[in-house]
Order: structure tokens, then C-alpha cells, then sequence
């Protein structure tokens, strides 16, 4: 008979879960394993709220397996490291971001990209090698192999900084794979949410010019004074639209609800590049003519593997990116679920889970 989550591991662990399809958490008594030779515990001090929570959470992609402890924007304080352990010592401040695991020895291990290898565990609601369930960051602490634990800049706020575990990544990696690096270049990014403002200040700092693409009007005077952006562009509008086509070398689609990319494949020069890193819980129709017509592309992108994780720290580090947030505490969480379902945050919610969780 299978033991209970509380009752799977050693350690004794407090977090909030969704126990069905409502999506609503709730507190929730766990577990976590003994601190490994390669392993290094980590102290949760926030976390940050993302879009694919909400999604994980109502089971809308359609793998839940309840009871899911949500949560891979983790920022902490090592607590304790194995034996085998070299990087990190108690006391460093770390991230731990979507993934805790994988093989470590296929050819996509071998180059870095542990986020797209086979056998991939993700921090929460995903099967582990011990074959018990991962919980997520919603918690008060977390045991994770050292390879997949990260040094966190020091000259960054721990709160503001969490969303670069996943936002940050997100939209980093495939201005990287991508080429959009070239100073000068004009970059698109549609949807200003949590991984579309994160794109405009890591596009800023590459030295592109960026125009944000949205629905909403009333975002233009932040997407330029406060992010940063050269241009803002409404896509409701049929005329601005139109003057804008052909203008653009890449186009990062941050959307996560259904949309076209007609329009956005318009806004696009020859050669142009639509990648898209929202997550739509329904396909959407790709226009092979529009594609053909000037040799355009649309691709995707996963995150990061660990390697190019920490470079988007340090490059963040360097050039002092963070996500704009709103500090919540656990016990705000449903409500929170409830704005982020409606678009109502600017631009992402992050837990102060230390200050949520008693001694």
C-alpha cells in the first residue's frame, strides 16, 4: 500500500496544495527526503506565482496528479549540503527553477540542456526516480541535487528576483539560440505579462529596440517610462497595425491564451523570427503562406538547461533586471490565482513564504 505524502519521506515539510480541478489551495502536510551526498537543502524565503501554476493547478494541460504543490521560482538559504557537495556551502543564497532532475548522461544532459532530456523531473507534479511525486516551492523547504541548484546574484533582491527562475529563463534562452543579441535589432514582445516585461528589460539590455505588442492601451505609458521600451504597438488597432508591418526582426510571443499569429506574423521583416514561449491551453492555427511568402519562422523554446540558467542570472546580475512584483503571503494565494487568471498583477506575484510558514 502506497504511504501517504506525509508519511513518503524522513523530513516533515509544510506546504499548500490544489486537491482537484478547482484549483483552490489549501495547507497541506508532506514530506521530503534525507539530504543526499549530492544533495543540498534549501530554506524557501519566496516564490514566485507562475501562469503555469494556475494552469497545473485546475488541471488544464491535463497531467495533474493531485495533490499538487505548485511553485518553481524558489529563492532560499542552503541549510545543509551532502557530503559529495562543492558548490555550495550553508548559508549561500540560491534559486532552484522548473526542473530538480534528469538522467545526467544522455548527449542532451552531455550539452547542457537538461530541460528537454527525456527524463526530465520537474519541481512539482512530475514523477522522481524514487518514484514518489516532486512538490513544488509553495512550501517551507526543499531538497535538491546540487547540479540543479543555482547561485543567486548577490547584488539582487531575493523577491523581485525569483521570477528570473522561470520569466527570466524563459525568454532568455531563446533570444540566445535565436540570435536576437544583435545591438540595433528591432524585437517584438507580445503580451506584457510576467514573461513579456522580463523580455523587454533583457531585450533593453542586449541593446535591441523593443516594441511591446498588446491589446490594452492603458499599458503604454509603463511599457515605455518605467520598462523601458522604444515603442508600444495595440494590436486591436487595425490602422497602427497596418503602418507596422514588415518592421520587425524577431517577435517573442509571451501569450498564454488563445490567440492568432496572423497578425504577429505580419508584423514580421523576411527572415523574421516569431518564437513562442506561452503556453495556450488549446493549439493554435499556424498560416504555412505567411511563413513561405518571405521565409519567415516560428519556433519554440523551453526554459533553459542549468548552464545557460546561471548565465541569465549573472547576465540579470550584471545589469540589474527584476521582475516587478506583488508580495504576497501564502495565505493570499487563492486570491492571488484569481487576479493572475484575469491578467490583474503587475506584473508577477511572488510568496514571502518564510514569513508565511511558523517556526
Amino acid at each position: 500500500m502506497a504511504k501517504s505524502p506525509e508519511c513518503e519521506h524522513p523530513q516533515k515539510a509544510s506546504g499548500w496544495a490544489a486537491r482537484d480541478t478547482s484549483g483552490h489551495l489549501s495547507p497541506f502536510p508532506f514530506s521530503r527526503r534525507e539530504v543526499g551526498a549530492d544533495d543540498v537543502a534549501v530554506k524557501i524565503l519566496f516564490c514566485g506565482v507562475c501562469h503555469s501554476d494556475l494552469h497545473t493547478a485546475k488541471n488544464e494541460w491535463g497531467f495533474t496528479t493531485y495533490p499538487v504543490v505548485p511553485g518553481h521560482e524558489i529563492v532560499g538559504v542552503v541549510t545543509k549540503t551532502g557530503d559529495n557537495v562543492k558548490k555550495f556551502k550553508v548559508g549561500d543564497k540560491v534559486g532552484v527553477g522548473v526542473i530538480v532532475d534528469s538522467c545526467k548522461k544522455c548527449d542532451i544532459c552531455e550539452q547542457d540542456l537538461e530541460n528537454y532530456c527525456p527524463r526530465t523531473v520537474f519541481t512539482y507534479n512530475s514523477p522522481g526516480f524514487d518514484g514518489t511525486r516532486t512538490y513544488g516551492g509553495y512550501s517551507d523547504f526543499v531538497v535538491v541535487h546540487e547540479r540543479f541548484v543555482l547561485r543567486f546574484p548577490e547584488n539582487l533582491p531575493l523577491d523581485a528576483g525569483a521570477p528570473l527562475l522561470c520569466a527570466g529563463i524563459t525568454v532568455y534562452s531563446p533570444m540566445k539560440y535565436y540570435g536576437m543579441t544583435e545591438a540595433g535589432k528591432h524585437l517584438g514582445v507580445a503580451g506584457l505579462g510576467g514573461l513579456g516585461h522580463i523580455a523587454v528589460k533583457i531585450g533593453k539590455a542586449f541593446g535591441l529596440k523593443v516594441t511591446v505588442i498588446s491589446t490594452s492601451q492603458k499599458k503604454e505609458d509603463e511599457a515605455i517610462n518605467k520598462l523601458g521600451a522604444d515603442a508600444f504597438l495595440v494590436s486591436s488597432d487595425p490602422g497602427k497595425v497596418k503602418a507596422a508591418m514588415n518592421s520587425m526582426d524577431f517577435i517573442i510571443d509571451t501569450i498564454s491564451a488563445v490567440h492568432s499569429l496572423v497578425p504577429l506574423l505580419g508584423l514580421l521583416k523576411m527572415n523574421g523570427k516569431l518564437i513562442t514561449v506561452g503556453l495556450p491551453n488549446k493549439p493554435l492555427e499556424l498560416p504555412i503562406f505567411s511563413l513561405v511568402a518571405a521565409r519567415k519562422l516560428v519556433g519554440g523554446s523551453d526554459i533553459g538547461g542549468m548552464k545557460e540558467t546561471q548565465e541569465m542570472l549573472d547576465f540579470c546580475g550584471k545589469h540589474n533586471i527584476t521582475a516587478e512584483i506583488e508580495l504576497i503571503k501564502m495565505d493570499q494565494i487563492n486570491t492571488a490565482m484569481e487576479r493572475l487568471a484575469k491578467s490583474d498583477v503587475k506584473y508577477r506575484f511572488v510568496i514571502d513564504v518564510a514569513n508565511s510558514f511558523s517556526e
